[in-house]
């Protein structure tokens, strides 16, 4: 007598449509591996060059320069009573971060490909571990400016202690942007062209080498929708003792949380198809 025939179950893999919730449990377990990319990074940045960490000081300084000269020297463009380099400098710091933050992790999946395709990883590290090297550049370049502001007779006051918040300001809205273009530079490859230009033409539209009092009052929200107005207004005012600005840094902190968003939900939408189209 033969035994009944067992049932077959048929299993159908497929991937998950529609929006893929971020598994925060495995990007903690994983949190070691961010602080060895971060730290890969740091090493081949400066690997076989001749000044080494100086060129997270040598380029913001020059661009202080420049700006001095142009800006301040020949176009009079106002500083709100703070001498030009320092006023300068205070603008180029944020903007720096964030500038070297997004453009880096804008092209860091084509630039990383075999791990997209070789190992298994949580793939928003890749973007992320550029803005730890962003930052330790900042901190570099931040005890220049500190130098500049005493050797301008510049003391800074208690507000300075803001700067950590602002800074958490403008990596949010530098991991969303980086979240965003990282994934798109991998579906269309034109982003890797448009990324320098968008960065630059970003700069004039953020408050570098003028302050956002030349802008009208009536239309300055408008301007603080750029989520590094505020930042960088903010940190002139933490470092500087100017007046504060309540209104515009709460819009772009509004605006860097809702890039942040931005770039996840788009992530984590496209990131299946990264092994087959990198």
């Amino acid at each position: 007598m033969s035994s009944p025939t067992a049932p077959v179950h048929e299993v159908i893999i497929q991937p998950r449509r529609g929006w893929v919730p971020i598994d925060w449990r495995e990007l903690w377990e994983h949190r070691e591996l961010l602080g060895f990319m971060v730290q890969r990074d740091l090493k081949v940045r400066y690997k076989q060059t001749v000044l080494g960490l100086a060129w997270a000081v040598l380029q913001p300084t020059f661009s202080v320069l420049i700006f001095s000269v142009i800006f301040g020297a020949f176009a009079k463009i106002p500083s709100d009573g703070v001498p030009y380099p320092v006023f300068a400098f205070a603008g180029m710091l944020p903007w720096m971060l964030f500038s070297t933050a997004v453009t880096a992790g804008g092209q860091s999946l084509i630039n990383q490909q075999h791990l997209l395709t070789k190992v298994y990883m949580p793939r928003m590290f890749i973007p992320a571990a550029s803005i730890g090297t962003a930052v330790a550049d900042f901190a570099i370049a931040f005890v220049v400016f500190l130098l500049l502001m005493l050797a301008y007779g510049r003391i800074p006051g208690p507000s300075i202690a803001a700067v950590p918040l602002l800074v958490g300001i403008a990596v949010t809205a530098a991991l969303g942007a980086s979240l965003l273009l990282s994934s798109l530079t991998v579906s269309y490859r034109d982003f890797r062209f448009v990324l320098p230009f968008m960065m630059q033409v970003w700069m004039y539209l953020s408050p570098v080498i003028y302050p956002v009092s030349m802008v009208p009052e009536k239309y300055q929200w408008i301007l603080a929708i750029n989520p590094m107005v505020g930042v960088i207004d903010g940190f002139r005012s933490a470092c500087l003792g100017q007046p504060w600005n309540w209104d515009t840094l709460g819009i772009s902190a509004g605006t860097a949380v809702g890039m942040l968003a931005i770039g996840l939900f788009y992530f984590r939408r496209t990131e299946r198809r990264f092994a087959d189209i990198a």
